[in-house]
This record gives C-alpha cells, sequence and structure tokens, in this order.
C-alpha cells in the first residue's frame, strides 16, 4: 500500500513538473536554442529577391555614407531602370533619408518618382509610460520619417527589428499604432506594394495577443542573391538581373552597425537588409507562425510523461531508455510538423522530464536493489566469515532461492561438555553469560577459518566450509578451526572456574565429503543447510569426542595427513551406520 502510495505521488509530481516548466516556458534560454535548432532550418531562398550591398568596396571609393550626396541613390534606381523592360517589380532602400541635404535630393525624388516602385523606411521611437490598472507600457512616442518631398512619391514603412531577452531576432510586430494611425513594416509595405504591381491580393499573416509573429527564416547569412553597389553604379551590372525581381538597397559593412544576430546564423551575424529579405519571403510564401497554447501543450506533456513514468516501474532499464528516445522523438517531430503549419511549442520539457524521470527509476531501483542485497549481506554476515561476505558484495551474483546442489563439504559439529549439569546449578542470567561466551568463541573461530555458520543447536554448533562458495584447501581449515575452538576453550576454562568456580569443555567432531546444500524450506521460510551422511558422520564423531578433543573420521586424515598430527583412536561404532568408522583424535597442526 505504502509503495503504491508512493507511485502515485512520484507520478503526480511528475505530470505537475511537466506541466509547469511548459506553461511557464522557465528555461527559455535553453528552449531558444532548440527551437532556433529545430524551427529555423534553410528552406532554400527565393531568387526574386536580391540585395544591393553598401559594402566595403562601396565605402572605400565613395566615402562614409553620411558624407554622400543622394544623387548616388538617383544613380542607382537609373541604372535599375535603365531597361525599361528589365526594370525591378519593387526597390526598396533600407537607409535612413532624414533631413533635406542639397539640390541632389530633387533629382532623388524625381527618380523616385519616375520608377514608381519605390519603398523606402522611417524609424519608431519608443518610451515606456505608466498607465492606471496596467503598469509600465511600452509604446511609438514618435516617428523619424524621410524628407516630406520622397515621402510624397515613395510607400514607407518602419525599419525596426525587435530582439528576444538574448539578443537575438527572431520575431516581427508587423505593425504598430501611432497617434491612432496604424504603422506598417517596411517588409509589409515592400510585399504590399509587390501585390499592387503584379495584380495579387495581400494575404493577412497571424499574429498573437502581443501583435507578433515568428520569423521563419528561409536563408542563412549571406545565402540572398547580393550584389555591390559599387559594381552596380559603375555599369558592371546588366540590368536584365533585376527583371520582374524585388532589390533591396541596404547596408552590408561590418562598420555600419547594422547587423543582428539570427537563430540560424550561429556565430555569425545577419545585415539588416538579409532580415528584410527572409521578412519578404515569409510574406510571400505565407509562412510566418505564432506561439501556440502552452497550457494545452502542458496538459498534454503531463499526460503523456505521467503515463510514460508508470510504464519504466514495469520496463527493464534498456527498454526505458529506448522508450524515452522514441516517445521523445516522436513528439518533437509532432511539434515540428505543427511549427510548419503555424504554431510555435517548447520543445524540451518533455523530454527532459523524462529523462529525469528515467534516471529517478534508475537511481531508485539502484537505491532498492542496494538495500536489498545489503539486507540479504547482513544476513549472510550472521552465518559467513567477513572475508566471504566481502567477495559476495564484490561480485553481486548471489541469489536466494529454494533448491539445493551437490558439493564436496568439511563439516564441524561442536558442543560443549558438560554445560547441562553446570546449568541447573547457576542462575538463568549466568547460564546465559556462559553460553554467549561459548558461542562467540566458536562463532569467531569458525570465520576466521572462512567457514559457514549453519546453525545453533541448544549449546551445540554446526559449520560447513566450502558451502556456499567454493573455498581453498576447506579441509584443513576446517580441522583449524576444530583446533581454535579447543585451544581457545583452554583459556576460557580458567576464566570460568575463577568466576564461577565451574567449568566446561568442547567435544569437536570433523568430517568431509559429498552433501546436498541449499536453500531447505519454502518460499516463505528457508534453512540454508547441508543434509547427508557426511554431515551425520560429523555430529556422530562429535558426540564421540571428549571434553578437549578433536575427532576427524579417516577420510578427512588421508587428505591432510601429512599437515596434522593425530593419535589414532581406531574404529568405533557410529549411532545409525552399520559399519564403524576408523577416527582419529588431532593433537596439532603445522599452519
Amino acid at each position: 500500500m505504502k509503495n503504491r502510495i508512493r507511485i502515485i505521488i512520484e507520478t503526480l509530481v511528475v505530470g505537475l513538473l511537466v506541466f509547469v516548466l511548459t506553461a511557464t516556458n522557465m528555461f527559455s534560454a535553453l528552449d531558444y536554442m532548440a527551437k532556433d535548432a529545430l524551427y529555423q532550418r534553410p528552406r532554400g531562398i527565393d531568387g526574386n529577391i536580391k540585395i544591393i550591398g553598401i559594402d566595403e568596396e562601396t565605402l572605400a571609393t565613395l566615402g562614409p555614407i553620411q558624407t554622400w550626396s543622394r544623387q548616388v541613390y538617383a544613380d542607382v534606381l537609373f541604372r535599375l531602370n535603365e531597361d525599361e523592360e528589365s526594370k525591378p517589380a519593387v526597390v526598396g532602400f533600407d537607409i535612413q533619408f532624414s533631413g533635406e541635404l542639397d539640390e541632389s535630393d530633387k533629382d532623388f525624388v524625381k527618380s523616385a518618382k519616375e520608377s514608381g516602385n519605390v519603398v523606402i523606411v522611417d524609424h519608431l521611437i519608443y518610451g515606456t509610460t505608466f498607465e492606471e490598472g496596467v503598469g509600465p507600457v511600452t509604446k511609438v512616442q514618435s516617428v523619424e520619417e524621410p524628407y516630406d518631398k520622397l515621402l510624397e512619391v515613395c510607400d514607407v514603412g518602419f525599419s525596426n527589428v525587435a530582439q528576444d531577452s538574448d539578443g537575438v531576432v527572431r520575431r516581427i510586430k508587423p505593425t504598430e499604432m501611432y497617434n491612432s494611425e496604424e504603422q506598417k513594416m517596411f517588409s509589409r509595405v515592400l510585399y504590399e506594394k509587390y501585390c499592387e504591381i503584379k495584380g495579387l491580393t495581400p494575404k493577412d499573416i497571424p499574429v498573437d495577443r502581443y501583435g507578433q509573429s515568428i520569423i521563419n527564416y528561409s536563408g542563412e547569412p549571406g545565402d540572398y542573391e547580393y550584389i555591390s553597389m559599387m559594381d552596380l553604379l559603375d555599369g558592371k551590372i546588366d540590368s536584365r538581373t533585376f527583371k520582374d525581381s524585388i532589390v533591396l538597397v541596404g547596408a552590408y559593412a561590418p562598420g555600419m552597425q547594422d547587423s543582428f544576430s539570427t537563430p540560424n546564423g550561429g556565430s555569425e551575424q545577419m545585415y539588416g537588409i538579409e532580415i528584410h529579405a527572409n521578412i519578404l519571403q515569409s510574406y510571400l510564401q505565407g509562412r510566418f507562425s505564432i506561439n501556440g497554447n502552452p497550457v494545452l501543450l502542458g496538459l498534454v506533456s503531463a499526460a503523456i510523461a505521467m503515463l510514460l513514468f508508470l510504464a519504466f516501474k514495469k520496463m527493464r532499464p534498456w527498454i526505458s531508455i529506448l522508450a524515452v528516445v522514441a516517445v521523445s522523438a516522436g513528439f518533437i517531430y509532432a511539434l515540428v510538423r505543427i511549427h510548419e503549419s503555424g504554431y510555435s511549442y517548447s520543445l524540451i520539457y518533455l523530454p527532459l522530464v523524462l529523462l529525469v524521470g528515467f534516471v529517478y527509476n534508475l537511481a531508485l531501483e539502484y537505491i532498492i536493489e542496494k538495500r536489498r542485497k545489503n539486507k540479504v549481506l547482513n544476513a549472510f554476515r550472521k552465518y559467513v566469515a567477513p572475508q566471504i561476505v566481502e567477495e559476495i558484495s564484490k561480485k553481486g551474483d548471489f541469489q536466494i532461492k529454494v533448491g539445493g546442489e551437490n558439493r564436496d563439504i568439511a563439516v564441524l559439529f561442536v558442543d560443549i561438555r558438560g554445560f547441562t549439569t553446570m546449568s541447573e546449578l547457576l542462575e538463568p542470567e549466568q547460564v546465559v553469560e556462559i553460553l554467549n561466551e561459548y558461542l562467540t568463541l566458536t562463532t569467531q573461530s569458525i570465520f576466521n577459518n572462512s567457514g559457514t555458520l549453519d546453525k545453533f543447536v541448544g549449546d551445540a554448533t554446526m559449520a560447513v566450509f566450502n558451502s556456499p562458495f567454493d573455498l581453498e584447501d576447506y579441509e584443513f581449515k576446517a580441522v583449524c578451526a576444530a583446533m581454535d575452538i579447543v585451544n581457545g576453550g583452554k583459556a576460557l576454562e580458567k576464566t570460568l572456574l575463577e568466576k564461577y568456580g565451574r567449568t566446561v569443555g568442547f567435544g569437536v567432531g570433523v568430517n568431509v565429503g559429498p552433501a546436498v546444500v541449499g536453500n531447505i524450506g519454502c518460499e516463505f521460510r528457508m534453512d540454508f543447510t547441508a543434509i547427508g551422511d557426511t554431515v551425520n558422520t560429523a555430529a556422530r564423531l562429535e558426540a564421540n569426542a571428549k571434553k578437549g578433543q578433536v575427532l576427524i573420521s579417516d577420510v578427512l586424515y588421508e587428505r591432510l595427513k601429512d599437515r596434522i598430527e593425530v593419535n589414532e583412536i581406531g574404529e568405533i561404532p557410529l549411532k545409525g551406520k552399520s559399519k564403524g568408522v576408523f577416527v582419529y583424535e588431532v593433537t596439532e597442526v603445522h599452519k
């Protein structure tokens, strides 16, 4: 029940997290990067849009632009309109013509009037005012316009482009209001002029509640056909190049400070005239987008995230990561297609939360598994030597299951001689204290020799060697453990005699041979032990051992006879066996 409640809470947190992130666009800078990479892919530029650039060659020849006579622009129009049959459809100047300079102003006005297809720019000046009940509001405070005579013969649109918080130009405001009059953007006026000349009906573009549209860039910096203004003025360019095209004239040199960061430009900036070319192409192709409803996307994303998070609980890790990749890829692909239809949505939050959810589940599973293994290891520590537990921990390949296996093992039984008589004469607390001291000695001796503590039966102890894991030289280690118990018991006897005036000792039996070892029992109650004739013989040897005596079978003696000193006891009958067993008493081991 607790586990189910935890999963429900985790799932709700995942859903809430992805919804809040999507609805608020909390990591907008990261989201911008994803949108720029996937939404602003090059689509191919329109060859009918051409740029005449005021480049470094032009500036080197004519000098700084602020020193130019407007006869230069009149000459540009003359070159473009030399052949009436091959003249451009529209000519747009992204240059601020503020105030009159000299007589050349009239020549430029005359050329623009004769051309009949010229669009120029003005510049909006913004300011912030405070409106009651609304707060600070940014509005157009004034308009910096071209000189009057030029306005009479040309169409005009504002050249301002808006930058997002990271300084990148991603969106436009096609129109602004000033003194209750609508001000149109330069690219919008160009588009309408082109439609007028070509007999087309201009189409509106979608805008969001702030009156903004997202630019879908067609080209990267430098993609549009560019011609140096100086080459045009020198007559190096055939005027037929511009037939029926839209020609944009503007800054194309770094020193003119008319370049901006764009979504598809990377570290390279794009000139303002190129940005207007991209916007104009979007008008011609009807490819603008607006931000979609983030709450709707948040709800959809939350539902997907919660379903997949629940699925993680039942999936294997490699399937989970494949699911994260597949769902994230499908989600992003769907949003890219939706963007192409005119709606822009945040890309990153569902994949991000799915990844976090996967990592969380993986970490949680690891912690749970680690706790489970530690629980098993802690259980093993009560039965197995610490070095064996350490080895189990490193390998991590143990399992607990019902069943057993045939193994050749050494089995040790040890019992306290005289304990029953003594326990009748002492207080219960004293009996328990003495028993604990003796059991501590036997357990430590078994563990020091890498044995496995099988069980305690009253005042008796059973241990096995070479189980549950392979143990090198297990026969000898079993005998060493037996001798450690007997020798340790002698020192303990003195303490016991001084403290209680009573003494006891150990009798030990050790045997070696095949046995069935494993978890004996059922799923809800198991006992890891060894069974078989080898075990029974070891128990009978212990029963025949006197105080301070270690008895071993002839089978064990044959394996260790060069490493131990013994006294022959001879063949003795053992309870439950039809034949007697030849028995030896171990007196010394050669470690």
